[in-house]
């Protein structure tokens, strides 16, 4: 009888085809599993404790809240297709722990309370708990890893002094507060745990999470990274923990004056992601099953993109080029999944202006640019012939002088949502004056090209896609301004000005001025653009190699950015 391993001799792991699908839960909702999961990988913060308060006449501060615990599987069984409940820990009120955050077997504890001050009787201790909380009055901190799991789940909070200690963090104790009266500083609450490695980006608070309350004082102690709060300085009440980091709440403080509250702790979080694992020895019959099913895992990531198409050519007869489509899932759309091999990439070229050079007697519109299944629609053209639609549409031509409103080209030739861009703007029906092209978050105005729109997915802040300037006879006069996002200058009895290479940005229209003498053609189009945005697990190349890869610092987590800028067609390779 043949083996229902086919024959293979090993351990037979478990095969988990969950799609990386991730979840972040932020507030008790159950989580269920898809029909190939297995393997998950899962972190599970509890609520922080909250601080304690402080009482007259002593020159007193209190404890920190202790972080609530944080607990990380990387490769956690659970079944296919089954619903789990999920509780987020709501971090403590003043003086009480933190509450446990609960996914299917793993419950974190939450944070100890921070120690409160009081004169008679004198000191008080922190809490145990995930992370202990800070103390008061010489009395030790919590414990940490309370209940004990390993590895463990935090750290002890400090020791008091006349001043409050910091509460524990999941990657370091509580600071002790500094010994003596008077201008003596509260001890700094432990660091929290970064996770982000192990998801994909964004979410909540970077992926730094279980910081320790700092202890109050003058000053109070620094608050834990990953949430967990400063102490109060002199005379003020304790600092809440952040929402959603199981950070400690930090300690009150006074100096002779009234009672001073502690604060609450930071609630919980939950993140899961479900995994595509297949490793070691396993049956081949669930290989061909999970193959011929289509779940079988494969090679390749999640990535956000940003696809710009090449904006139109400025007219000579005074209307400014539509900005390329604009279409992008940063932040926080809808992502692709970029699989494993080589992929083309589309950049499109801007197109050319009216009579520019190289150009001929009518402006062009821009290109496509395309990813995987996204594609933008090139910029419409600014031209006497009229205006065309486009990602945005070019505006209406102002010469010869039109009693009545010329066309205007439409924007979202592509019929996306959201909208791709916007149309252009319309002409002057009393003196020679067209419209702008229109840009990605705005219609092209009387006169200024449509405002672009801002993405940082390159790890800054950059404009993309603004509409070109319209032209003018107002001699003598400013010419009117493209918009942010690369837009071309229109002219004012001169030539347009062309997009920003890279931007999409609609090309300037040309303007001959009064009298209508002389030859101004108009400004080329911007050529597009496409950036890929990959976890920092994936290995990319990009050719050709004018292309670049580059890894953003913390805290994007060390993600991988693919920039294309080369017109026509590229290819990215994940490996």
């Amino acid at each position: 009888m043949g083996s229902p391993n086919g024959g293979i001799v090993g351990v037979i792991n478990p095969t988990s085809f969950g799609k990386c699908t991730q979840t972040v839960i932020t507030s008790s909702t159950p989580l269920t599993t898809q029909p190939g999961t297995r393997l998950v990988t899962a972190v599970v913060v509890a609520g922080g404790g909250g601080s304690g308060s402080t009482a007259i006449p002593c020159n007193t501060g209190s404890g920190g809240g202790g972080a609530g615990g944080l607990i990380n599987n990387p490769s956690f069984i659970v079944c296919a297709a089954t619903t789990y409940p999920i509780t987020i820990g709501a971090g403590g009120a003043q003086s009480n722990n933190g509450n446990p955050s609960i996914f299917s077997t793993i419950t974190s504890a939450g944070g100890g309370l921070g120690g409160r001050w009081n004169c008679t009787p004198a000191g008080g201790a922190g809490g145990s708990g995930g992370s202990g909380g800070g103390s008061s009055f010489f009395q030790v901190g919590g414990a940490g890893n309370t209940p004990p799991v390993s590895p463990p789940q935090g750290n002890p909070g400090g020791t008091g002094d006349y001043r409050g200690s910091g509460g524990g963090g999941a990657s370091t104790a509580g600071s002790n507060a500094a010994p003596g009266s008077g201008a003596v500083a509260g001890g700094a609450g432990g660091a929290g745990t970064d996770v982000s490695t192990l998801f994909t980006a964004p979410i909540p608070n970077s992926g730094v999470y279980a910081g320790g309350g700092g202890g109050g004082g003058s000053p109070g102690g620094a608050g834990g990274t990953g949430g967990g709060a400063a102490g109060a300085n002199n005379c003020n009440v304790g600092n809440a923990g952040t929402a959603n980091t199981g950070g400690g709440a930090g300690g009150g403080s006074v100096g002779g004056g009234p009672n001073k509250a502690g604060a609450a702790g930071g609630s919980g979080i939950v993140i899961v992601k479900e995994l595509n694992k297949a490793s070691g020895s396993w049956p081949l019959r669930a290989q061909f099953s999970s193959q011929k099913s289509g779940t079988w895992p494969q090679l390749g990531f999640d990535v956000d993109y940003l696809v710009v198409a090449g904006g139109g050519g400025g007219s000579g007869s005074y209307s400014g080029g539509g900005a390329g489509g604009y279409r992008t899932s940063f932040p926080g759309g809808t992502k692709i999944f970029l699989s494993g091999g080589t992929q083309p990439i589309v950049v499109g070229a801007g197109g050319t202006g009216e009579g520019a050079p190289g150009g001929g007697p009518t402006a062009t519109p821009g290109s496509v640019s395309s990813f995987s299944t996204i594609s933008s629609t090139g910029g419409g053209r600014g031209s006497g012939a009229g205006a065309q639609p486009g990602g945005s549409g070019g505006g209406a031509f102002g010469e010869p002088v039109s009693p009545t409103p010329n066309t205007i080209g439409s924007g979202n030739a592509g019929s996306f949502s959201p909208p791709e861009g916007n149309p252009g703007g319309a002409n002057s029906t009393t003196t020679r004056r067209g419209g702008g092209g229109g840009g990605a978050s705005a219609a092209g105005g009387a006169g200024p090209g449509g405002a672009g729109s801002a993405n940082s997915i390159s790890g800054s802040p950059v404009s993309y896609a603004g509409g070109g300037g319209a032209g003018t006879e107002l001699t003598p006069g400013s010419p009117f301004p493209g918009g942010a996002g690369g837009g071309g200058v229109g002219g004012n009895v001169s030539p347009g000005i062309s997009g920003t290479v890279n931007t999409g940005g609609g090309g300037g229209s040309g303007s001959r001025g009064t009298g209508c003498t002389g030859s101004f053609f108009g400004g080329n189009g911007g050529s597009g653009i496409v950036i890929i945005r990959a976890p920092s697990a994936a290995n990319l190349s990009v050719s050709p190699g004018t292309n670049t890869v580059t890894t953003l610092p913390a805290p994007a987590g060390g993600c991988k950015v693919a920039t294309f800028t080369v017109s026509g067609t590229n290819t990215i390779t994940v490996s």
